[in-house]
């Protein structure tokens, strides 16, 4: 099959490069964006099961101005001392202006547009005296664009009001966290995207010492950045799945680091045929011949184990996964036709002005490390082994971090302004954990009974205070009622950061004490922040249950169709768990350990999962591959192992450096949790490429022999087969004799 597709691309290269291009200009041109099926809310990525969406549906059925977004003004003074009578005079002459210059002004009468600004109030003052807050509220949700631009304008209009004053004012709180965050994301889209460009050049031009082969993967790579998120958002218009904010960041190292392995494998079996002799166009179709179904069935591996996410229940994960999966289909298909198409035009000029590629070098680090797993198996095995069993004890330390204002920029305006507020007010002030109160049988709510309830709740533990309703009004109460009298709503403001583990760990006993507590005839709903994410914790921990014992069996599936084996997938795949255990402790003695870090990211084992697991097999598809081929010639296991790593190394060990490079870009985005994320997949393709392809697996097959490839026999020599030429069986080398 993949020999047709080769003679096919290779006979007709312009068609295939027109047809490439005819669909990205109309593809940029016609399809939506993929910002346009962006969603920046984590936590409404729950299913309706978990009782912070229940919370949050009763929320916008009988407080549906509580839906509307809360900007909060952080003042202090300039010199941070204690505020004066003068000073709380300004802010609320402040505030008063400000409610003046509503951004679209509600109509009386009306109803208020999205983006309109519908309230400036003056807030408390804190118990030292030093920080005190205003709230301005915005009328939609977190996803309105025009919510964000509503947050600018406050910002321009509150700067000249501050003239004449001896204070300092910061926006925080949701809006202006989600407006700054957009920010520092596009400018770590664009820093990651040029390292990792710079990157690429700068290690291709090493491996081959031509400026052709450098850009190209650039280029081609770069037409498929465009089509690829084009179709995901075409294919998220049309099947309804939305997908989260750093997608777009994440999609571009996706990209440029599988674009540039396929590109790879092509090219180093590409220069091997040319070496043995074959003319520019029978090298490429052999390539594509021999390569191909290592490519294919490493793209299956990643797909399957991205479209696995599909089972999570957190819709964070089920919706990276789709988008992930399609980008690699589309890069696949790309490196099976685009790229051949590319270089069957270009010949041996694609290695210009290198002519080092046109004999074989001799003597290689390749060579020396083939024969040592064929000699010493046994020690290769338990060395890599070891290597990888020592770095997967980090595991036992692991704690996960829910805490994302932490993992975000500290340096922008509304991450200081939370800071100054901290200094005045419990850390949970900015994101008070919501407790509603619902009649159970439609009758009006006995008030005296649900305001004692709010009291009572002021005693569980983890809860710092209960929010009155009106700070300026003794006798408001701390209980917020629906119109109907049927429901009531309660904020509490917690001890804890909200999204830190204690806060989270504060919400199931609080909500079993709600329940006990709660007045006759009523049911209770524990919502908010902190609440969504013990849900989100919930199910990230069940979702791995899921996922990972999935994706591994549909990925040992396919290694099993590629190698025709059942013995061989079982000892693959227990290799990649070591790695992705490897890969998970590596990082928790680097971040928790060395950094003192309370925890990683808690959506990192899965993106290891996602990067290390799938895209690790690539190795392990293309080395066993070639362990079958060299196998197929006839050498026995031993051998076969040594000519395998001698002619699959090079291109494992320049694949693993570029995509390990490609993702340690992601430490340049300034993000916490994209530093935490590209160390990680950094260190796991490292691990994977040259420990777990180069070592553990050959030295393995070696060891297990004729039986790894059990009942299919596919290291039997093909009928008829006279063998390679002895130029055919010269080693490849990446970094030296080009």
């Amino acid at each position: 099959m993949f020999g047709r597709l080769g003679r096919l691309v290779v006979h007709n290269p312009w068609k295939v490069i027109g047809i490439w291009l005819v669909a990205a200009v109309a593809l940029v041109a016609f399809a939506p964006k993929l910002s346009d099926i962006t969603n920046q809310d984590t936590a409404s990525f729950l299913p309706g099961k978990y009782e912070s969406v229940q919370a949050d549906d009763l929320a916008e059925q009988q407080f549906p101005q509580s839906k509307d977004q809360s900007a909060l003004l952080v003042f202090k003074r300039a010199d941070g001392g204690s505020f004066t009578q003068d000073d709380q005079a300004d802010v609320k002459g402040i505030v008063a202006k400000l409610a003046e210059s509503q951004v679209k002004p509600v109509p009386q009468g009306g109803e208020a547009e999205v983006g309109a600004v519908t309230s400036v109030e003056a807030g408390q003052l804190s118990d030292n005296q030093k920080i005190m807050l205003a709230n301005a509220t915005i009328k939609g949700t977190a996803q309105d664009t025009e919510v964000n631009d509503a947050v600018k304008h406050l910002r321009d209009a509150t700067e000249p009001l501050m003239n004449g004053t001896d204070l300092k004012v910061g926006y925080t709180g949701g809006p202006a966290m989600n407006l700054d965050n957009e920010d520092a994301f596009k400018k770590a889209e664009a820093i990651v995207g040029i390292v990792t460009i710079v990157l690429i050049l700068v290690l291709l031009l090493v491996i081959y010492r031509s400026p052709v082969a450098a850009l190209m993967p650039i280029v081609v790579v770069g037409l498929v950045a465009m089509v690829a998120p084009a179709v995901i958002a075409l294919a998220g218009k049309a099947f309804g799945f939305e997908v989260e904010q750093s997608l777009q960041t994440i999609l571009i190292v996706v990209l440029f680091g599988i674009g540039t392995d396929y590109i790879l494998f092509l090219l180093f079996r590409y220069r091997e045929r040319l070496r043995a002799g074959d003319d520019k166009k029978q090298a490429m179709i052999v390539a594509v011949e021999r390569v191909g179904e290592a490519i294919a069935s490493a793209a299956g591996a990643v797909v399957i184990a991205f479209g696995a996410m599909l089972l999570a229940t957190l819709g964070s994960f089920r919706s990276m996964g789709p988008g992930l999966a399609i980008a690699v289909i589309v890069m696949a298909v790309a490196g099976l036709t685009l790229v051949p198409a590319v270089v069957s035009l270009l010949g041996p000029r694609i290695f210009w002005p290198s002519k080092t590629w046109q004999k074989q070098p001799e003597g290689t680090a390749f060579q020396r490390m083939g024969r040592l797993v064929g000699r010493r198996p046994v020690g290769v095995a338990v060395v890599s082994g070891a290597i990888m069993l020592a770095l997967a004890s980090g595991v036992l330390g692991f704690k996960a971090d829910y805490d994302q204002i932490s993992q975000l920029p500290s340096d922008t305006e509304s991450a200081k302004a939370m800071k100054d507020m901290q200094t005045g007010f419990p850390a949970g002030t900015l994101n008070p954990t919501q407790v509603y109160v619902k009649s159970a049988n439609g009758a009006t709510l006995d008030r005296t009974a649900v305001e004692k309830f709010a009291m009572d709740l002021e005693n569980a533990a983890g809860v710092g205070d209960v929010n009155e309703v009106n700070p300026d009004d003794p006798n408001a109460g701390h209980v917020k009622y629906s119109a109907d009298g049927k429901a009531a709503e309660i904020k509490l403001v917690l001890e804890e950061s909200p999204y830190t583990n204690k806060a989270l760990d504060t919400i199931d006993p609080l909500r079993d004490a709600a329940d006990r507590a709660a007045p006759p005839d009523t049911d209770v709903l524990v919502g908010g922040a902190t609440a969504a994410f013990t849900d989100v914790r919930e199910a990230t921990n069940h979702d791995m249950k899921v996922i990972f014992p999935v994706a591994g069996l549909l990925i040992a599936l396919i290694l099993g169709l590629l190698l025709r084996s059942v013995v061989a997938p079982w000892y693959l795949m227990l290799a990649v768990v070591l790695g992705y255990a490897a890969t998970l402790g590596a990082t928790v003695f680097v971040f928790q350990m060395l950094l003192d870090h309370a925890g990683v990211m808690f959506m990192l084992p899965i993106m290891i999962y996602m990067f290390v697991v799938a895209i690790g097999t690539d190795y392990n598809i293309l080395m066993v591959a070639r362990l079958r081929e060299e196998a197929k010639e006839g050498n026995e296991p031993r051998q076969a192992a040594a000519l395998a790593v001698e002619h699959a190394g090079p291109s494992v060990a320049a694949a693993g450096v570029i995509l390990a490079g490609t993702f340690a870009s992601l430490m340049f985005a300034g993000i916490s949790m994209m530093t935490e994320m590209g160390f990680a997949v950094s260190a796991g393709i490292c691990i994977s490429a040259f420990v777990m392809s180069m070592f553990l697996v050959p030295a393995v097959t070696a060891l297990v022999g004729h039986a790894a490839w059990w009942p299919g026999h596919g290291d039997r020599p093909d009928s008829g087969h006279g063998g390679r030429g002895e130029e055919d069986r010269e080693p490849v080398l990446v970094g030296g004799g080009r």
